[in-house]
């Protein structure tokens, strides 16, 4: 007897956008975060810049590759949703998105959709 096992697994990529490519319907999530602090914040840093220069730290934030549904776009602000139903301005100035496999991002974002079906 001749058994065969069959995977159809896929890996997908996340394309980083240009935020002229940002389109409604597209599922985003957030890549990395800017975060501009004055030099004055950084004690040691003082004597090598002036007081009033911004220093910009690219962070990748906690809730990276959660998947987002974009509604509406007016650049360079993109208006997302949560799965759980948030709506988040994004700016893109200060944030990077990347576009995620739709078939991906919809099987992810129909996981974590809270199950109103459960009852406290």
């Amino acid at each position: 007897m001749k058994t065969t096992t069959e995977t159809s697994s896929e890996t997908s990529v996340a394309a980083t956008l240009a935020p002229e490519d940002v389109a409604c319907g597209d599922y985003v999530a957030l890549l990395k975060v800017t975060y501009e602090l004055p030099t004055y914040l950084w004690d040691a840093a003082q004597a090598l810049m002036p007081a009033d220069e911004l220093v910009r730290l690219a962070l990748i934030p906690p809730d990276s590759g959660v998947p987002l549904k974009v509604f509406a776009v007016c650049l360079p602000f993109v208006y997302v949703k949560s799965y759980a139903g948030e709506i988040k301005t994004l700016d893109l100035r200060r944030e990077q998105i990347v576009r995620l496999h739709h078939e991906s991002a919809k099987a992810v974002w129909k996981e974590l959709k809270p199950d109103k079906t459960k009852s406290c």
